[in-house]
């Protein structure tokens, strides 16, 4: 059986750890770091899986997956360097690395890890925590095709996963990855516009997150275009009609397609960012 080392048990990575508890792996082929001992203490005893440091995770893994912030990547990459060296020396295979780093590129990780390393790039987004992730992965150079299926499946434990070309990362990570931000921004506003309209707090939040939920399954059944399902509920003169005009007159469209431009350049800037320190750190 494969073991899997998750490098950062924050949100994202234990929601992955009990993801893949809940599909049938066991917690002995599982391993976890975290920095903080409490956490550490309360997360073992949470799911019976051992936690380690990130030299003997590199021993002992055959998948290191990368789920620390993307600040946190030198020291870790630091750390990781001189096991996997040693790793690629002995008879046993190198382990792939799995970046859940936003803006980060593959190419970072296999500039400062042993030539060689299998690196995959994912960008989940956090509806991981309920199992309902929408997670895209690419290769890097040395990736194959084998380790691309052994990664979807593992991702598959927490949610959906598609395969896209490393250059659309970025995009990715705008669209999906901050994504579910943007529905909590409109859900935030849409509350407070019941409000505005006269309806309690709780019951204004009850009856539009309801609806988010409904639209989002008639979403994921629908076959045509949205446009399909916006139109179902727009009647010739009727309230929805004279609220999409409001919607289409303050921009509301063309601010979502400049907020996701402006998430991509951001992705683009921290990945350059990074590299540039990478090729500094070797000059």
């Amino acid at each position: 059986m494969t073991k899997i080392a998750v490098l950062g048990a924050g949100k994202i990575g234990e929601a992955l750890l009990s993801g893949l508890l809940s599909a049938g792996r066991r917690a002995s082929d599982l391993l976890f770091t975290e920095r903080h001992p409490q956490r550490a203490a309360e997360l073992a005893e949470r799911y019976g899986v051992r936690a380690v440091d990130v030299p003997a995770a590199a021993e002992e893994a055959d998948v290191l997956v990368v789920a620390v912030k993307p600040q946190d990547i030198e020291p870790l990459l630091d750390e990781l360097e001189p096991r996997l060296a040693h790793r690629g020396g002995s008879d046993r295979p190198r382990s792939l690395v799995v970046s859940l780093c936003a803006g980060l590129p593959t190419g970072l990780f296999e500039a400062r890890l042993p030539e060689g390393t299998s690196v995959v790039r994912v960008m989940p987004n956090t509806p991981m925590l309920v199992g309902e992730a929408m997670s895209v992965i690419s290769a890097g150079r040395h990736a194959t095709d084998e380790q691309l299926d052994l990664v979807e499946e593992l991702l598959g434990s927490v949610g959906k996963v598609r395969r896209a070309p490393e250059g659309q990362q970025d995009a990715v990570t705008a669209l999906s990855g901050s994504g579910p931000a943007y529905f909590f921004y409109l859900v935030e506003a849409m509350i407070d516009a019941g409000i505005l309209v006269g309806i309690p707090r709780a019951m204004a939040a009850e009856l539009i997150v309801q609806s988010a939920v409904g639209a989002a399954t008639m979403l994921r059944g629908a076959e045509g275009h949205p446009v399909m399902l916006r139109e179902a509920v727009t009647s010739p003169a009727g309230t929805t009609i004279a609220a999409i005009r409001e919607l289409e007159k303050h921009g509301v469209r063309a601010a979502l397609l400049d907020a996701i431009e402006a998430a991509r350049d951001r992705s683009v800037e921290l990945g350059r960012a990074h590299e540039i320190g990478s090729t500094t750190d070797q000059g």
